[in-house]
């Protein structure tokens, strides 16, 4: 809830303002940045755009403190908002982060003293009670231990109520994000009875990422505990933020033209993604150079056209113009779509920075998404390019974040999501060649007690499941399917369907089926691999890559049930648990010409010799 507020209350004055020196000290024990179990991850580098976000986030519960203890919101005057930061800063830099991080997150302190022009005029709690009165449903709803997800959502619908109800007690709407602030301070530092430097508090109502445990025991279900409190204490503010800034812009501007929209605080654009922000379209043909086919234009994906942009502040981001005969959904299932991507925070997701929708000369609606930009491309470039071969390193890196990006998508996020498109064009690789999960076009949120059958299919083929493609039954296993696709993509270095090939199959899964199936593991990988793959102990790791190839056989087994849920799977790849034997593959009934295979690799076809398969075994 916080950051998002933060960032429009921090990013109001020039981010050339610095810091000035300061003889006053801060009222604020700052000493918990080292203790409390963040997650610093993200702010080992200035250059991460998830930085700014969790900093904001974690000053949030000193500011919560203070009001807990002193009822007063906010800071006395600019000196002290100076001191308290550069107390924020040694801190951090304590941690052995970078000595800029404060400079470059906080450029107006002055956004943090306290003011009576906004807001009702609220300063202090005997202030807030005078204007709201006691037992408010923020009272009732914030008080309780909000690690169960039902009770941290009750608390942010509260708070969304009560800041409308102070924004409408100032009579001007433009401090609504100065009353929502207060709001989320009050029911942190007041309201919540274990305080705000519990984990639960912090992680729901502050939207704070919390430091994974160790790696054993139960690290991944630990970690994604955490990381779905975040995601669902932010999503029913987001859908509310998207519904009244769109309300507001229609209202006042459904008579005008494309060019009378007006251009949003120019400092926003220069901060990282806290929530959508939404862009002007002026402000991306600047970015992009007027979408600039010849200059700017990246490739062409299954839901628009993406153009590399530049914003003033010198970001470099991917402009995606969603095609119109491509999304079909319109604004409701463009809105999903923002409403999903803002709302996940993952070190193996493509960032969203902000959105776009706009109205063209003939009437029409057009939209745009602004997603972080990712340096080194897709996966597809460097798999299948000649002059830019990956070791293997990178590859096992690779399939691991993968991993790790979809296991946050199934089981980090309530309700789960289904990506529905895993491919390797749609895994980016960013300036550390770490991947990264894009393109949420096709995601598919899942509730409980919601079928999961459906009469639209979207996906690639041969990435998409059997059960998916042919009967529309979308599951988990789904996109555990297109996932091992990817890891064979990656251990073979041949494409997922190459129909160029007339001698051999062409489905990598088939090829690389009947190789283990005959005892030949060891040539589904890619030559490179089998010639200079060493681990850093000059020991050629033959038996490690193996263990990849076979996690992705199990994972792209035509049968559901055979195949294992992607924490599983990220488990066998890591030497957690061990992986089951490789069951057979039995032949999908119409599909036997697709197990074709190389003749050297087996006397007979799999298709000829292994049981049939029915509509009813493949969806077990």
């Amino acid at each position: 809830m916080l950051p998002l507020l933060l960032l429009c209350l921090l990013t109001r004055l020039s981010p050339c303002q610095s810091l000035v020196n300061t003889t006053s000290s801060c009222p604020m024990d700052l000493n918990y940045v080292q203790t409390f179990p963040w997650d610093r991850s993200s702010c080992e580098t200035t250059t991460n755009t998830n930085c700014c976000q969790t900093l904001l986030s974690l000053l949030g519960i000193g500011l919560a403190r203070r009001l807990r203890d002193t009822s007063l919101f906010r800071l006395p005057d600019l000196p002290t908002s100076n001191s308290c930061l550069s107390d924020f800063q040694s801190n951090l830099t304590s941690l052995s982060l970078p000595t800029d991080l404060v400079r470059t997150c906080f450029s107006s302190p002055a956004r943090l003293v306290i003011t009576p022009n906004v807001c009702a005029g609220i300063q202090t709690r005997r202030d807030w009670l005078a204007k709201l009165g006691n037992g408010t449903s923020l009272d009732e709803s914030c008080s309780p231990d909000l690690s169960d997800l039902t009770l941290c959502n009750a608390c942010v619908n509260a708070g969304l109520k009560i800041s409308s109800r102070l924004t409408s007690l100032d009579g001007n709407t433009s401090h609504a994000t100065d009353c929502f602030y207060l709001t989320v301070l009050y029911a942190a530092g007041v309201v919540n009875r274990l305080g705000p430097q519990n984990p639960s508090t912090t992680s729901c109502i502050f939207g704070l990422a919390l430091a994974s445990p160790p790696q054993h025991s139960q690290s991944h279900s630990s970690t994604l505990i955490y990381a779905s409190a975040g995601a669902a204490s932010s999503v029913v503010l987001l859908v509310i933020l998207i519904i009244y800034y769109f309300w507001r812009r229609t209202k006042k501007k459904k008579k005008k033209k494309k060019k009378n929209h007006t251009r949003p605080d120019e400092n926003s654009l220069c901060y990282p993604n806290i929530g959508s922000i939404w862009f002007s379209i002026e402000d991306l043909e600047v970015a992009t150079d007027n979408f600039s086919s010849q200059r700017n234009l990246i490739g062409r994906g299954g839901f628009g056209v993406v153009y590399k942009g530049r914003m003033p502040c010198g970001s470099a981001v991917a402009v995606k113009k969603i095609i119109e005969s491509d999304f079909q959904g319109g604004d409701a299932e463009f809105r999903n779509e923002v409403e999903i991507i803002s709302n996940l925070k993952h070190r193996n997701l493509v960032p969203l920075r902000g959105c776009c929708i706009t109205t063209d000369s003939g009437g029409g609606q057009e939209r745009y998404l602004v997603y972080e930009y990712m340096e080194n491309g897709n996966l597809e470039g460097h798999l299948f390019s000649t002059k830019n071969k990956l070791g293997w390193p990178q590859r096992k890196s690779i399939i691991l974040d993968i991993a790790k990006g979809l296991a946050y998508l199934h089981y980090g996020v309530k309700p789960a999501i289904y990506h529905r498109d895993i491919k390797a064009t749609n895994i980016l690789l960013d300036g550390e060649m770490r991947a990264r999960v894009a393109d949420f076009g096709l995601a598919k949120q899942i509730r409980e007690g919601q079928s999961n059958l459906t009469t639209r299919v979207a996906g690639t083929h041969g990435y998409l499941a059997p059960e998916y493609a042919l009967y529309g039954q979308l599951t988990e296993k789904s996109d555990v399917y297109s996932f091992g696709v990817v890891v064979l993509e990656v251990m073979s270095g041949r494409k997922a369907l190459d129909a160029s090939l007339a001698h051999d199959s062409m489905l990598v899964t088939d090829w690389a089926w009947s190789l283990i199936r005959a005892g030949r593991a060891e040539e589904v990988l890619e030559v490179s691999l089998r010639k200079g793959g060493c681990d850093g102990d000059g020991v050629y790791p033959k038996g490690i890559m193996e263990r990849f190839v076979r996690v992705g056989i199990l994972c792209a087994h035509v049968m559901v049930a055979l195949r294992p849920t992607i924490l599983d799977a990220l488990k066998m790849l890591e030497g957690d648990i061990d992986i089951p034997p490789i069951p057979d593959r039995p032949m999908m009934l119409g599909h036997g010409g697709m197990y074709m295979m190389d003749a050297d690799a087996s006397s007979t076809a799999p298709s000829m010799s292994g049981p049939r398969l029915s509509a009813d075994d493949m969806l077990r």
